[in-house]
């Protein structure tokens, strides 16, 4: 018998064996794949049932829940896009993005789905780009794998092993200049059993810029690598720039919903403070894990950490979203708000109750006469307002202004011989009572910072403004309270 005869038995039972594979779609033992099946099941994962495109979301918005009951490949497509975008009003700078926005697309799979990532450098743009995805177990989060020149497209896959809120980033060098531009975004990985269910969900991440300018100077503003290698930005933001998050911008909700907010810290430097003003977050997941705080006012957030706040809404008004770090929220852009529509809830709170004079012990009043049964309004002297507007100013105004009026260069205007001030009274009335923000002239000076409106009364505004008309060479102007009535 020949030696080719010899074989030909064993060659056709593997010709016949591998067709079987080919037809029925089955691997052979000890392939990639089946190796993979038994990680996963000893990992007591799902076998990966079909597959997916990701939904993808910008910015406040979230991808809805995930209603499967099983884990799938999810195949995620995400472009790098470098272009310029606003960072504050009439303030340019050169943007570089996940998917156009900043920060990037939100990304929602479930625990133990296969993720097949796509990663598109567009022609256009000068930089390569990469990501690292913190949820990824492996080499660089995904950046060992993912580096892309302009006009490329890099593809690699991972199973998401564990549930979380992660950041993601891109992670090319010098890392924190990519980021410092805009390069960064959030990854849910919703656990198998699901969240609870809310009314409402929002993205949010907070970031820095380092410009060459200064906060609020205009036009085309580049890069300052040596304020970012000090850790000194010029803008700590939420979602991007400026205001993103204000105004017709705002989120909303209604009074009764439960709310959750996936909030995320890109850095590249700052911890964050987060907080809403006049809420308690009912549980908080601490750094976007599973361990969950309750009843918290504060919660602190590390650089490339994340975190999931849930609330329910009881009172209708607007709440401040900010950094409790006091001067990156009121003078870096670090504030956003939210519209709470819906009945009032006195039971929970009741706003002022009353409104009234109050002068220290000794101080002389003039009675003014009323009616039967009206009450005596006691009236003050302009001496009398400069005195009480002292106890104001100095309790209220003075960190920002200053004990000689004389104000912070380059953050805080003086109120001292100012030409904004005694230029016109019913303006300095709505700065205190209805708050400013923006670009203003002040003796020859640009000052672009953020005013809140004062909680003070008509009585106490008045007092406050008198006293400050009346000291540093101002022009001893007299502040009413019906005039700040009507400004209000």
């Amino acid at each position: 018998m020949s030696v080719q005869r010899q074989f030909t038995p064993l060659l056709t039972f593997l010709v016949i064996a591998l067709g079987a594979a080919l037809f029925t779609g089955c691997e052979a033992p000890g392939s990639e794949a089946e190796t993979k099946k038994d990680y996963l099941a000893a990992k007591n994962y799902d076998v990966i049932q079909g597959e997916e495109e990701a939904v993808l979301t910008e910015p406040p918005m979230v991808p809805p829940p995930i209603d499967r009951d099983y884990a799938t490949k999810v195949i995620v497509r995400l472009e790098t896009l470098e272009k310029e975008m606003e960072l504050a009003d009439g303030v340019k700078f050169d943007y570089w993005t996940f998917g156009g926005t900043v920060p990037g697309k939100f990304i929602r799979v479930r625990e133990g789905d296969l993720v097949e990532f796509h990663l598109m450098n567009n022609p256009e743009n000068k930089m390569p780009h990469n990501i690292d995805i913190h949820a990824v177990t492996g080499p660089g989060g995904g950046a060992a794998s993912s580096f892309t020149a302009p006009g490329h497209e890099s593809i690699f896959e991972f199973t998401a092993l564990n549930p979380g809120l992660y950041m993601y980033y891109c992670a090319t060098s010098p890392v924190g200049m990519h980021v410092s531009h805009g390069m960064y975004g959030m990854m849910l990985v919703e656990p198998k059993e699901g969240l609870p269910e809310v009314d409402r969900e929002y993205y949010v991440v907070q970031s820095e810029f380092y410009t060459k300018g200064e906060f609020g100077d205009q036009g085309m503003q580049k890069f300052d690598m040596a304020k970012a290698l000090n850790e000194n930005p010029d803008y700590v933001v939420f979602n991007g720039a400026v205001d993103a998050l204000t105004g017709d911008k705002a989120l909303e909700a209604e009074v009764g919903e439960k709310v959750r907010i996936f909030f995320g810290n890109a850095g590249p430097s700052k911890t964050s403070s987060f907080r809403i003003v006049g809420e308690i977050f009912d549980n908080v997941y601490q750094e976007g894990g599973v361990a969950t705080n309750h009843n918290v006012a504060t919660t602190l957030v590390p650089v490339g950490g994340a975190t999931i706040v849930e609330f329910t809404t009881d009172v209708p008004g607007s709440y401040k979203m900010i950094d409790q770090s006091f001067f990156r929220a009121f003078n870096k852009g670090a504030m956003a708000e939210m519209q709470v529509g819906g009945e009032e809830n006195l039971l929970a709170y009741s706003g002022k109750s009353d409104d009234r004079i109050y002068l220290p012990e000794g101080s002389a009043v003039q009675e003014m006469p009323g009616g039967e049964g009206e009450e005596q309004i006691a009236t003050v002297s302009k001496e009398e307002r400069i005195q009480l507007g002292q106890t104001i100013y100095t309790q209220v105004c003075q960190a920002c202004h200053q004990a000689d009026g004389n104000g912070i260069p380059g953050a805080f205007p003086p109120l001292a011989e100012s030409d904004w001030i005694n230029g016109n009274v019913n303006q300095t009335i709505a700065a205190v009572v209805k708050g400013l923000q923006g670009q203003i002239t002040v003796n020859g000076e640009t000052y672009n910072g953020v005013m809140p409106a004062q909680n003070l009364s008509d009585e106490e505004v008045a007092n406050v403004l008198t006293y400050v008309y009346n000291n540093w060479g101002n022009d001893g102007s007299l502040v009413t309270p019906s005039q700040v009535a009507s400004v209000r």
